[in-house]
């Protein structure tokens, strides 16, 4: 008899119930951090690590002020690298995700991923999850990178410290296929991940591919800044319909006119259940209605 797997939102739930009866103070400690992040399942997750790989580039300036910006605009969290989480004057309102994966962009191999802090120090700076980058395929140092994967989930599972994998296809010989990012979700998910980013496939049926095949809640990347909002808003729509609990968006987001705008708006389409177009709304009346990037089809 074939079983019928539980939505994504279900896995959450069941996760959080077993954990509390079953696996101890530890795994309690993660149900509250996730819940932090999670809302109903879902979350808006503003990335901001990109300082490390790319630089100081335009939304990643004024630090304090974009993250301001943001947790306005409702994110569930922000994700950062440990020198800025140490150096904030606050805490944001919202979570906190520290990123313990870098590389720059002047690497021979632009797709290995190094850590570079630990659980137990993201646990010291007060954050509410750890997240660990995978780039599957085409690295002779893939191999290096799961087994850190791998480290860091079974140092997270001791100390009750939710982790964020991003798992991504991506090197020589990988074409970032539908089938590629499943494969790259699954991994995640396999080797402990309580939550899984990876690309947008472009359009649902190929999504559901992916959110199928992963374990655990799977959150989309923006990628590269697209051309229109209108762009951004059906993309997370068709995402949220192909059965991903969220995003994990950053330069569409950070390098908005209107940091603030662009994460309410898709705060409506992932936590409210909107439409692409009703949430344009909120960036139109919140712009000015001759905002020419708003116009959907």
């Amino acid at each position: 008899m074939q079983q019928t797997l539980p939505s994504h939102a279900c896995i959450v739930r069941v996760f959080c119930e077993v954990s509390v009866c079953h696996w101890g103070v530890s795994m309690n400690g993660k149900t509250i951090r996730m819940n932090r992040i999670l809302e109903s399942g879902r979350a808006v997750i503003v990335p901001m690590d990109h300082g490390v790989s790319d630089g100081a580039i335009d939304g990643l300036i004024d630090m304090e002020r974009t993250i301001s910006l943001v947790e306005k605009g409702g994110a569930s969290a922000v994700l950062l690298h440990k020198g800025l989480i140490k150096s904030m004057h606050a805490p944001p309102g919202c979570g906190v995700i520290m990123h313990a994966s870098a590389g720059t962009k002047y690497a021979d191999d632009r797709n290995r991923k190094v850590l570079v802090s630990t659980v137990d120090n993201a646990i010291r700076l007060g954050a509410d999850a750890i997240s660990v980058h995978v780039n599957v395929g085409g690295s002779a140092t893939e191999h290096d990178m799961l087994e850190a994967l791998g480290e860091v989930a079974d140092r997270c599972d001791e100390t009750g410290m939710p982790l964020l994998a991003m798992t991504y296809p991506r090197g020589k010989g990988v074409t970032g296929s539908p089938a590629e990012v499943a494969h790259a979700a699954r991994i995640g998910g396999e080797l402990g991940a309580d939550l899984v980013k990876c690309p947008y496939t472009g359009d649902v049926s190929s999504m559901r591919l992916v959110t199928a095949a992963c374990p655990v809640p799977v959150v989309i990347a923006g990628g590269p800044k697209c051309e229109t909002d209108a762009a951004v808003l059906q993309m997370v729509e068709d995402a949220m319909a192909a059965g991903c609990a969220g995003i994990s968006l950053g330069r569409n987001i950070f390098q908005h006119r209107r940091p603030d705008l662009m994460t309410a708006a898709l705060r409506s389409i992932i936590i409210d259940g909107t439409t692409a177009r009703e949430a344009a709304e909120i960036l139109g009346n919140g712009m000015g209605k001759t905002a020419h990037v708003i116009s959907i089809a």
